[in-house]
């Protein structure tokens, strides 16, 4: 049962040096509530939520938590107040015990010692809340999953008497069924009158857990309703600013004859002895969960990880297992983890699309700078990246314009074959619809699109074909139409 407002955000704005960063936000979060906060990347969610969790300030508005005025001094005075943030990066000490991290900073205390009976009392009720008898309140959090280590930090939020809570893309690193718990936990503590801001990129996942919507663009307030009766076209229109026709654009292409022949592939672990042919101008697949080898295909494909066994072809011309010489062949790797092995964060745009092809602009040992400037400024252009110029460093860039770099780059390079690796992850809707249209494109130009996604409802949508993959074998291949969601997930979890 939904009750009265339990948190009050009204015409919240901040700025940052020359830039708007918010703009008279006003939000509302009622007790038995799951809003979900929607935006692209950039529209204002993350700093709107640090002001909530008291690690900034506001410029100008008011806030109210529980009919009371709210004003944190930092993150701390937040979660005293009874705010608790649930971040997509987990922020917990591994050596020590699940009771401990629980109870980190907010330990109750008898005369100067520690009350180890209270203490303990209050995981107990936090941890029995939460519903999962794998979690003991002894165990080291080393030892636990990503998903158990995620519920320590909901734990942790439960046992301070936190109101309100904030979910930060909570789902990023969970396996399909722990997303399912997860689901079920929020439900749980929104029928027992919390109040839930969840914040994802996945409209199917907001329906799913979500009963309400804000929607910020532009570090603006720019539409709120009930998520029932409102469809995905007009969310992702408040998002963008413009009418979408579609989640999914098509850009006609046609599979032609075979560019890439695999043949009894093998890795160290995985994969094992796999065989695929690749055709030029098409997109295929690779479905399966996570661990199921994937991404150790694409690492073997490109020679990152070691070949025990088989052979890559490449227009019929066998390519020796080291990385320059799938380079030279046309292979090029958009690694799922752009932030560490994707891309140089602390490089400019330039340097991290140029990197791997530096000889257009070389001349007696040196590199001719304004050469490549123009060049890049073309690139950036062709991908729409948003950026001040291209000496702007990566790590100043959204998630999703990252990610736009990384895979000029491998177009740069003249790659092609492209190993896309979760392309879409951590990105919002506008710019997953932009990557679609490019994989689109770039198989209309006839090159080849090998794609990993967790997400089945973009791999059929996009994809031409779709092999599932389990325990590092790839188990079978069909044209995306002859599939479905359930019989993609039965193959998956198959043994």
């Amino acid at each position: 049962m939904v009750a009265d407002d339990l948190l009050t955000m009204s015409n919240i704005s901040k700025r940052f040096g020359a830039t708007q960063a918010l703009h008279e936000v006003s939000l509302n979060v009622r007790g038995g509530e799951v809003l979900a906060l929607i935006g692209e990347n950039g529209a204002g969610k993350s700093t709107l939520m640090k002001i909530l969790s008291g690690a900034h300030s506001p410029d100008s508005g008011q806030m109210q938590l529980a009919g009371q005025p709210y004003g944190p001094q930092g993150p701390h005075d937040a979660r005293l107040a009874g705010v608790g943030m649930i971040y997509q990066e987990l922020n917990l000490a591994p050596d020590l015990s699940v009771e401990d991290n629980i109870m980190l900073g907010q330990e109750p205390h008898w005369f100067g010692f520690r009350d180890r009976r209270k203490q303990r009392e209050q995981v107990r009720r936090a941890l029995e809340l939460l519903g999962h008898p794998q979690l003991r309140p002894e165990t080291p959090v080393r030892e636990l999953s990503i998903a158990l280590r995620q519920l320590v930090e909901i734990a942790r939020a439960l046992a301070s008497d936190s109101r309100v809570l904030v979910f930060d893309e909570p789902t990023s690193s969970l396996t399909l069924q722990d997303v399912q718990h997860l689901f079920e936990v929020i439900r749980k503590l929104r029928d027992s009158g919390y109040g839930i801001i969840y914040i994802s990129h996945f409209l199917e996942e907001i329906r799913q857990v979500c009963d309400n919507y804000a929607v910020l663009r532009d570090g603006q307030s720019v539409g709120t309703g009930k998520l029932a009766g409102t469809t995905d076209a007009e969310i992702v229109s408040l998002m963008v600013g413009r009418g979408v026709a579609e989640l999914f654009p098509t850009v006609p292409h046609s599979p032609g004859e075979t560019l890439v022949s695999i043949r009894n592939l093998s890795g160290k672990f995985a994969p094992q002895q796999v065989s695929l042919e690749l055709k030029r101008g098409e997109i295929f697949g690779l479905a399966g969960l996570i661990g199921a080898g994937r991404t150790e295909l694409l690492r073997v494909l490109f020679a990152l990880d070691p070949v025990r066994s088989g052979e890559v072809k490449v227009a019929t011309i066998a390519i020796d297992h080291q990385t320059p010489a799938r380079i030279r062949a046309g292979l090029g790797l958009v690694s799922e983890d752009r932030k560490t092995e994707g891309l140089a964060q602390s490089r400019s745009i330039a340097d991290n699309l140029t990197y791997s092809r530096l000889e257009p602009y070389t001349r007696a040992g040196f590199l001719q700078l304004g050469r490549r400037r123009t060049e890049v400024i073309q690139w950036m252009k062709r991908l729409e990246v948003k950026a001040h110029s291209p000496e702007q460093t990566i790590g100043e860039l959204s998630g999703g314009n990252q990610q736009k770099v990384a895979i000029a780059r491998v177009l740069h390079q003249q790659a092609d074959i492209l190993l896309l690796d979760e392309p879409t992850r951590g990105i919002d809707v506008g710019t997953k619809s932009e990557i679609y249209r490019l994989m689109g494109e770039l198989a209309a130009e006839g090159k080849v699109v090998l794609f990993v996604s967790s997400y089945l409802t973009e791999l059929l949508a996009v994809c031409d074909r779709i092999g599932v993959m389990s325990g590092g074998v790839l188990r079978e291949t069909r044209p995306a139409r002859e599939w479905t969601e359930e019989s993609i997930m039965s193959l998956a979890v198959a043994r």
